[in-house]
């Protein structure tokens, strides 16, 4: 089967148990029938419970170091960003 956007040969691939076809130049994603609906059941399984909401809780922050020029003295740019979640989506169309 052609790319309708740019006629290359779609390759078929096999993502947890659901065939999708791409395209290698413009990376389109086709789906067959019933191809969407399987995905969106594999995602709804893998998503968890919603949390139950807790009291708020007010922090215990350690003192603030200034130095005499009212810098503070830790830098907030050595701590580690925090990763995104990642969505079965990203394993799904990882090509």
């Amino acid at each position: 089967m052609q790319c309708p956007i740019d006629k290359t040969d779609l390759v078929m691939t096999d993502r947890q148990g659901v065939e999708i076809d791409y395209c290698p130049k413009c990376r389109g994603v086709w789906l067959d029938r019933g191809e969407l609906d399987k995905i969106i059941e594999r995602g709804s399984v893998q998503t968890p419970p919603a949390p139950t909401p807790q009291a708020y809780q007010e922090p215990n922050y350690p003192p603030q170091q200034y130095d005499k020029h009212g810098n503070q003295g830790r830098n907030s740019q050595g701590y580690p960003r925090k990763k995104r979640k990642e969505s079965f989506l990203g394993d799904l169309f990882d090509f």
